[in-house]
Order: structure tokens, then C-alpha cells, then sequence
């Protein structure tokens, strides 16, 4: 099958018979028990995928390879240019290492069911870490190492983890990033205190160990039985991945077994075209769903090689690190955000760099966290002359919403827009009375449910959140938070967030937890931050303040206190860097800031002058202010 007859064939066949198509993609999966049904819509939330079936994650991601005699071919090559290392792992050596730190963790009370908190930078360990819960049916939870210790310590007082397993430190270009202080100081914030925390010592900056309850990682590795697999059912938790809240409380994104696996495996072939053996590159972090997702999870799954990169897409040397990583390693599909195309396209708008490696072997790039630029897509089809593919997805759904598949034979592409809706999603344009609306009309982008396996069946201990967040604002449909429109072919268009979540190079930060920061600044009577167009990371926040009468520092100096406790208490993940005093803030009547307005001022967008606002002059009091930061 080619192009759109591919794609509409295989789509009309899930839309037809969604039970039917999944439990065929099941079939993939080794289960211990398999699945009494396919789906259950009277369990859970909106009901619950494979009930009755028992699996575990690691044997099918690492142990049933190497059973069937593929033990030999790499399974992780770690590439660093921090440290200027490459190590490849094979799955028999993953498999040896895995199950030794499930010995590990186990010695230290993680039994099915509890949760542990890895907070690590981009190293083998990481993965190795994730699949060594997800062996002993544990819950793991990914902290990205960006985040500062009032952060973590959220994460920690939700999740209340057994164990931590983290490093000494994490390396940025130029700079060591001492993992070890956050870690301590994120304990010390919580009231839940794990009892256990193991350490990977890097040698650019070993840390000391607190005795009872740290232990030196490899070491505790060398010491433990390898741990077996534990079978756990298909609807129990693989992990909790939190996420911004419009409150700035995180959100615990749970993530199922069972339909985790078979989704997740069955993507690697529908959408990227790949297989057991072949190279694919996310080019993410595990910190974030993509690196859940396809660093660590759908590779192995599918029995691919995974590429973990430790470095940047510019400075790492420079901006043809990518294209050296691929051309070395054999790379056969890329995938990574707009903002990384966008650095190297800033640094090598002529592709000088690109034309010094050989990329035969790269067949696809897909670009995934964010809206892309057709500029971006154009630029990067002329140089690479392989198919550029947007794909749309969120961390809530775990993988494509939206796309072209390279296993069904790729449909041409549109700059601009995320593609079609993958089999298993129903996607739909909805106005505010729940009303689809006509084909090229904007709206809210929604999903009917069920979501498909894979996708978050709730929040972690937190039902009714997950109603109200995500089920509430169109019964029936699953709430996206994005706005866009389907043509008359059927592409998708995202166009913008429908709340104040801002996407910063593809990591989504919500304006709620960055206002609570400037908020707690003595001289700040009142705030707001917005997201601002920037031509490299997509969106950067602007923080906007009114201070309290009687101040008499600079608004500089304010400014510059601003952005460093933002750092401190966020991270230098939020890139939060203009921080503008402005006399008021425009608000409605009821006294809710106009936050959409300030954005289109800030963009230079044109914007209609809201009819509930209180005082339209103070539009024109921010807007000379705002001045500076339209990009």
C-alpha cells in the first residue's frame, strides 16, 4: 500500500472495527496471560485497555530479544560529546545490567507497585534505571535534571518514592551542573522522605554520600542478584510522568502496561517505518514523554538500536553534530523538536556542514513538541532531500495524534500542518456549544473517546482532576488544550494553546507556576507571564509586573532579581529571561488579566480590543513597554 490509499485503508479499518485493530496489534506483545478483553468501557474513568491481561514491559523491551537469539545487536549506543564518549550496549549486556539494579532497588524495599523518582542527566543509567522498575513492576517517575530542588521536591511530595535513583552531576556546555545539592535540598523541601538514594558518581564532579541512606550506584549494581521479571496486570501503572498544571501543581500523567506496549511497539512500524535492527535517533531527553516514549520504550519494544545523545544540536561541537551522530551510527529515522532544526538552521542556513556527512542510511526526519514553521520544514526537505514529517502529539497521549506513516507509504506533506490523525485517534474541531465545526474553521482540537491504548487513562491518584482538566470542557471528547482546524483532505492544523501553558523549545511550562514566583518578590503587587513568539525555541515566557507603591529600586534591578529566582525555583528549563515593569495590567470587569490580549500585543498581532475590559487605555500603557519584546 502507497501514499493516502494506505493510510485510508488502515484508518477506515480501525474506525470500523477499533477492538478488532487493536487486538491485532496486541498479538505483537508477549503477555503472561493474555488480555479477557480488549477494551472495558465500564472500568476506570472512560474505560481501560487489555483488561485481564499480564505482561511485564522490560521482558518484552529487553529479555524476549535476547531469548530469540538477537542478544548480540546493540541496543543502546550512547553518544556524548560532553565527555567525548560512545558506548554500545547490546541487549544481552542491557539485559545483565538491568536486571542487576532491579536486584539493587529491590534489596531496598522497591517492590511492585512503588514508585521511584529518577532524576539523571542523558546517560545509560537513565534507561537502564527505567526498565529496572518497570522489571520489578515498580512505577518509575522521570524528573528532567533542569528542574531546581523546589521543583523535584513537588514531584517527590506527589509521588512519595521508595527510592531515587540520580547522579552526581549533569553536563551543560561550559558549565557542570551539581545534581547532588538539588537533590538534597528537593529533600529537604518534602514531606515524604525516600529512604533510599542511589548515585551514579561522574568523574567531572563525584559527590559525597550521606551514610544510612545514599549508596554509590554502580557499586550497589556489582553487590545485587540479577532480579527477575514481575508480572503485573495490563491496566496496573508503568509510570507517572508530571506535567504542568494551569495552578502550577503538577500533574501526574499515569501511564498504563498494557496498552502502553502494544501501542507503543506498533507505532514504531505504523509511523516511522522501522524495525528490529534498525537505527532510530530521538533526539530528546528522558526527562520528557519523547524520550519515554522513543529513546527508551518503542525502540526496544520493536527490538531497534536507540541512539542517547548527550550533547546539544549546536555547540558540541557545532552545528553539524546531528548529521555526524546519524552518518556514524547508521541513523535510518531522526526525531526531534523544531527548536533543535531551528538552532542548526541559524548556525548552517546553507547546509555547509550537513553536505560533510554521509547521510544515505537517514531515510526520514520527524518533528514532534511543537508547531513547526514551514520555513523550517522547507529548509530542512532542501538539504536533507528525505521526507520531512510534523507530527502532533502531547504527553498525555504518548505518541501520534496526528502524523504520516511510513508504514502504510507516506501521503505528500503540507508545511504547516501535523498531518492526519493516527488509527486509534477520532479527531475532531469542536465549538464552544460542543458542535464540530466545518471543514477550514478554527475551534478547539479534541479527541472522541476512548483515547487509544497508550494515552493517559487519569491523573495519579487524582480522578476528578482528570475530569475537570481534560473531560469536562466537551463531554464525550477529550480536551487537547490546543486550537486548530481540519481541511477539507483531512490534515490537521495546530495552531495555538487554548490555556496559559506555553511551549518553550517543545517543553511545555505552565505561566501559573512562573507567576507564583514573581508573585512571592516583595516589590510585586501583581503579575502575569506570558508566552512570546521566538524565532528559535517557539515560545519564550515574558513576565510583566506591577510593583507596590513606594519602591524605590530600579526597575532593573527588580527585573534581574525576577529572572534569577525564576531560575532558582523552576530552572533554567522555563528560559525565563525579560521580566518588564508596566504601571497596570488590562484586565475584564471581574477582574481576570487579559492574558490573550497581552499576547497579541507582545507578537505585534493585530487583537480587538476586548468589550469586558475595565480601562482600555491601559492597552496602550503596555503596549509601549511591550514594544521590545515583539520578536
Amino acid at each position: 500500500m502507497n501514499g493516502a490509499t494506505g493510510y485510508d485503508a488502515t484508518y477506515a479499518a480501525w474506525h470500523r472495527d477499533p477492538q478488532a485493530y487493536w487486538a491485532s496489534a496486541a498479538e505483537a506483545i508477549t503477555w503472561d496471560k493474555p488480555p479477557e478483553r480488549i477494551f472495558d468501557p465500564a472500568l476506570g474513568v472512560y474505560g481501560r485497555w487489555f483488561p485481564g491481561g499480564w505482561l511485564n514491559t522490560c521482558y518484552n523491551a529487553v529479555d524476549r530479544h535476547v531469548a530469540a537469539g538477537r542478544g548480540a545487536q546493540p541496543a543502546i549506543i550512547w553518544d556524548s560529546p560532553m565527555t567525548g564518549r560512545v558506548e554500545t550496549i547490546t541487549y544481552t549486556d542491557l539485559l545483565g545490567r538491568v536486571a542487576r539494579l532491579a536486584g539493587a532497588l529491590a534489596e531496598r524495599g522497591v517492590t511492585k507497585g512503588e514508585r521511584v523518582i529518577i532524576y539523571m542527566p542523558m546517560v545509560p543509567e537513565a534507561a537502564i534505571a527505567m526498565l529496572a522498575c518497570a522489571r520489578l513492576g515498580a512505577v518509575h517517575s522521570v524528573v528532567f535534571g533542569g528542574f531546581a530542588a523546589a521543583e523535584l521536591a513537588a514531584r517527590i511530595a506527589d509521588a512519595k518514592p521508595r527510592a531515587i535513583v540520580t547522579a552526581s552531576c549533569g553536563l551543560e556546555p561550559g558549565r557542570v551542573v551539581k545534581y547532588k545539592p538539588l537533590i538534597d535540598a528537593a529533600i529537604g523541601l518534602s514531606p515524604h522522605k525516600p529512604e533510599a538514594v542511589l548515585i551514579l558518581q561522574r568523574p567531572e564532579s563525584p559527590c559525597d554520600l550521606i551514610p544510612g541512606r545514599d549508596a554509590d550506584l554502580l557499586d550497589a549494581m556489582a553487590e545485587a542478584a540479577p532480579h527477575p521479571c514481575v508480572s503485573v496486570a495490563a491496566t496496573d501503572p508503568l509510570y507517572i510522568l508530571y506535567t504542568s498544571g494551569t495552578t502550577g501543581v503538577p500533574k501526574g500523567i499515569l501511564r498504563d502496561t498494557g496498552g502502553h506496549a502494544v501501542a507503543l511497539q506498533n507505532s514504531m512500524s505504523l509511523v516511522y517505518g522501522v524495525g528490529p535492527g534498525d537505527v532510530f535517533w530521538a533526539a530528546s531527553d528522558v526527562g520528557w514523554v519523547v524520550g519515554h516514549s522513543y529513546i527508551v520504550y518503542a525502540p526496544l519494544l520493536a527490538g531497534c538500536t536507540t541512539v542517547l545523545f548527550e550533547g546539544k544540536p549546536v555547540g558540541t561541537p557545532d552545528a553539524g553534530t546531528f548529521w555526524r551522530v546519524c552518518e556514524q551510527h547508521g541513523v535510518k529515522v531522526l526525531f526531534t523538536a523544531p527548536t533543535a532544526i531551528r538552532a542548526i538552521k541559524k548556525e548552517d542556513p546553507e547546509g555547509a556542514l550537513l553536505r560533510r556527512h554521509d547521510l544515505s542510511k537517514l531515510e526520514a526526519l520527524y518533528l514532534a513538541g511543537e508547531r513547526c514553521d514551514p520555513d523550517t520544514v522547507t529548509w530542512s526537505e532542501r538539504l536533507l532531500a528525505k521526507p520531512v514529517v510534523d507530527h502532533w502529539w502531547q504527553t498525555e497521549t504518548g505518541w501520534t495524534i496526528t502524523g504520516n506513516f511510513r508504514g502504510l507509504g507516506l501521503f505528500p506533506t503540507r508545511a504547516g500542518s501535523g498531518g492526519k490523525p493516527a488509527p486509534g485517534y477520532d479527531v475532531v474541531v469542536l465549538d464552544e456549544a460542543n458542535q464540530e465545526v466545518p471543514h477550514g474553521q478554527i475551534g478547539s482540537l479534541a479527541v472522541r473517546l476512548p483515547l487509544p491504548p497508550a494515552s493517559l487513562p487519569t491523573l495519579f491518584n487524582a480522578d476528578e482532576r482528570f475530569r475537570e482538566a481534560y473531560l469536562s470542557a466537551f463531554p464525550g471528547y477529550y480536551s487537547t488544550a490546543d486550537a486548530g482546524m481540519i481541511d477539507a483532505e483531512g490534515y490537521v492544523w495546530v495552531m495555538s494553546r487554548t490555556d496559559d501553558i506555553i511551549n518553550v523549545a517543545g517543553h511545555r511550562l505552565s505561566t501559573g507556576a512562573m507567576e507564583e514566583v514573581l508573585a512571592a518578590h516583595p516589590d510585586v503587587a501583581e503579575c502575569a507571564v506570558v508566552g512570546v513568539r521566538d524565532t528559535l525555541k517557539g515560545q519564550v515566557p515574558l513576565g510583566l509586573v506591577v510593583l507596590k507603591h513606594g519602591v524605590t529600586k530600579s526597575e532593573g534591578e527588580i527585573g534581574h532579581e525576577l529572572i534569577a529566582m525564576v531560575r532558582e525555583r523552576i530552572g533554567p528549563v522555563a528560559a525565563f529571561k525579560d521580566a518588564r515593569v508596566v504601571p497596570r495590567l488590562p484586565k475584564t470587569r471581574s477582574g481576570k488579566i487579559l492574558r490573550a490580549t497581552l499576547r497579541k500585543i507582545a507578537d505585534g498581532d493585530d487583537f480587538v480590543v476586548p468589550p469586558t475590559i475595565d480601562d482600555p487605555v491601559i492597552l496602550e500603557e503596555v503596549g509601549d513597554v511591550l514594544k521590545g519584546a515583539m520578536r
